[in-house]
């Protein structure tokens, strides 16, 4: 009797539990709100992606383009962007639902891609060439690395801090960072090479009668310990290469080239382009992987239609047409939905990933662009 209660109860908390979260669906996550940056408002819309409801909107500053969250939810970064006219990050307190001071980055100018890892803000700075880390704790930027290439634009930073990937727009390039540990030499410099031989002849002496012993070098300091540095590789994809994704297995990466009308797929152990589809979207913008990396979504700012890829056979398989164009693309942490921001239309559609159809729209603002998620404190 005891053993069929408690199969009784486990089959019950099974069944019970949200749909994904059953075996081989995906791992249940937190509630989560929508963000919306709108361009020509100037706001961030706080929605509630249940009902399709803007909750609130604050003000963000000039020029708003991409927006990222704080991992308790509690705090939107945006940055203003104005192609290097402004250098200032925009701060939301999601909580109150209200503007706080912004972040001033002084010569890093030009800031557009933005993620938030390991408790900082990361983003690039177009006019500066370089990728940037603000550490809200202490209110500096505390980490600067340059990129050498022309309009660094989008930003992707692992997890565990030990990749970042950059699109260079005008560069036509993808930068690939990896973490590496250098040997470094010891505070002194190398220990000096060796003398050739321990004994030598004593000047204005003959062979025969007069050799001294020369005392051996002292060798050099040890060397330091091995010190992180980033590893640099560029690969060179297509004009205009603006949006980009890694595949959830982290294996590829693939990159929209509005330029050229074509999607670079990377393979990143190899560090090279493995594909080239070619003249396939006009303009494209943003590009985003499913959960379940199946499926890859392609904006195009200058067409029609999102197309959807199927991943593992690179080709398309459905074109979702959305108006005048479009451009942020985010994921439901839950792999269900897809938000999908029409910047010419003025609103964000919203795709069922099941059966890859419109099932709703959200009014808010004007050019709609950075989408967002942030966790519900």
């Amino acid at each position: 009797m005891l053993f069929r209660a408690l199969l009784a109860l486990s089959v019950a908390a099974i069944t019970a539990l949200p749909l994904g979260a059953q075996a081989g669906g995906p791992v249940p996550t937190r509630l989560h709100t929508l963000l919306v940056l709108s361009k020509k408002a100037h706001t961030l819309a706080i929605v509630d992606p249940t009902s399709l409801q803007v909750l609130a909107t604050v003000p963000v500053g000039n020029d708003p383009h991409e927006v990222t969250a704080s991992a308790d939810g509690s705090t939107a970064f945006v940055s203003n962007y104005g192609f290097g006219a402004y250098n200032t990050l925009a701060v939301v307190d999601l909580i109150h639902r209200a503007a706080l001071p912004a972040i001033d980055l002084g010569a890093l100018r030009g800031p557009h891609g933005l993620t938030f890892v390991d408790g900082k803000v990361w983003f690039t700075a177009e006019q500066a060439k370089s990728i940037a880390r603000y550490d809200p704790a202490t209110h500096h930027v505390d980490w600067i690395l340059g990129t050498g290439q022309n309009r660094t634009h989008m930003l992707f930073v692992a997890p565990d801090l030990s990749r970042i990937v950059t699109a260079n727009v005008n560069s036509a390039t993808i930068s690939l960072f990896e973490k590496a540990r250098m040997p470094m030499p010891g505070a002194g410099g190398p220990p000096p090479v060796p003398e050739s031989s321990a004994l030598t002849v004593a000047q204005g002496s003959t062979p025969e009668s007069t050799f001294h012993e020369t005392a051996p070098s002292p060798p050099g300091p040890p060397p330091g310990p091995p010190q992180e540095d980033w590893s640099a590789t560029v690969i060179p994809v297509g004009r205009g290469s603006e949006g980009f994704d890694l595949s959830p297995d982290m294996k590829e990466i693939w990159v929209a080239n509005a330029g050229d009308h074509t999607l670079s797929i990377i393979d990143v152990a190899a560090k090279k382009v493995v594909a080239t589809l070619a003249d396939t979207i006009e303009h494209a913008n943003r590009l985003k992987f499913t959960i379940d990396g199946k499926h890859v979504l392609v904006s195009s700012l200058g067409g029609t239609a999102l197309t959807v890829y199927d991943a593992a056979t690179r080709q398309p398989i459905k074109r979702l047409h959305l108006g005048r164009g479009a451009a942020g693309i985010l994921i439901e942490p839950n792999g269900r939905r897809a938000f999908i921001a029409c910047s010419p239309d003025n609103y964000v559609a919203v795709i069922d990933l099941s059966t890859l159809t419109v099932i709703g729209r959200i009014e808010a603002g004007g050019e709609p662009d950075g989408l967002a998620w942030a966790t519900r404190p």
